[in-house]
């Protein structure tokens, strides 16, 4: 068996739990096992939290939560890296956490792997291109908010290049915790 484990983070605001279906999905086709998340998240407090449910194949394994403070986030380090792998959510994110240290100065990194605009270390990326948000088709992860926009035809599924990426008007950034959140000032360092 794969003892492999993998996590879910869920936002979870005034006794509310938040996109369960599509947390309940992703974990369906990363385990092939249907886990009912509602049996096991009860948040303990109003405040907004953060909480991760980690499991394997074999179910559950464990369930925290944590008050969440989002971070502040106005620049971003382009890292090229064509090996990353990440299509689950696994918890071993020792490479995801290699190239965040390679940020320097900057609050965030933008991965392009075979030059193609992929994720952030913590987020899917999108970008209002002439008009349009396009998220890109070659991620890293298959967010579960990233699925909810496009789902809603909120945004469509285009490659992005670097170039499309330096003249985007708006950068936003998706994940469970902070929804679909537009960046208008920021820098791209290379």
């Amino acid at each position: 068996m794969n003892k492999e484990t993998y996590f879910e983070t869920i936002k979870c605001d005034d006794y509310e739990v938040f996109n369960l279906a599509y947390h309940c999905s992703r974990i369906a086709n990363t385990i092939a096992l249907n886990i009912n998340l509602q049996d096991y998240i009860y948040p303990p407090s109003n405040k907004l939290l953060k909480c991760k449910v980690t499991y394997n194949d074999e179910g559950v394994l464990d369930v925290q939560y944590s008050e969440y403070k989002k971070r502040e986030i106005k620049s971003f380090k382009i890292i090229f890296d064509d090996d990353i792998q990440y299509s689950k959510k696994s918890t071993n994110r020792k490479k995801l956490d290699t190239l965040f240290e390679k940020r320097d100065n900057c609050d965030e990194v933008i991965i392009i792997k075979n030059g193609i605009v992929h994720d952030t270390s913590i987020a899917n990326i999108a970008i209002l291109y002439k008009g349009t948000w396009i998220t890109s088709k070659s991620c890293l992860l298959k967010g579960t908010t990233r699925q909810r926009y496009l789902n809603d035809n909120l945004l469509i599924e285009k490659d992005i290049s670097l170039d499309m990426l330096k003249e985007a008007e708006k950068i936003a950034l998706m994940n469970a915790m902070i929804d679909f959140d537009e960046i208008n000032d920021y820098s791209l360092c290379l």
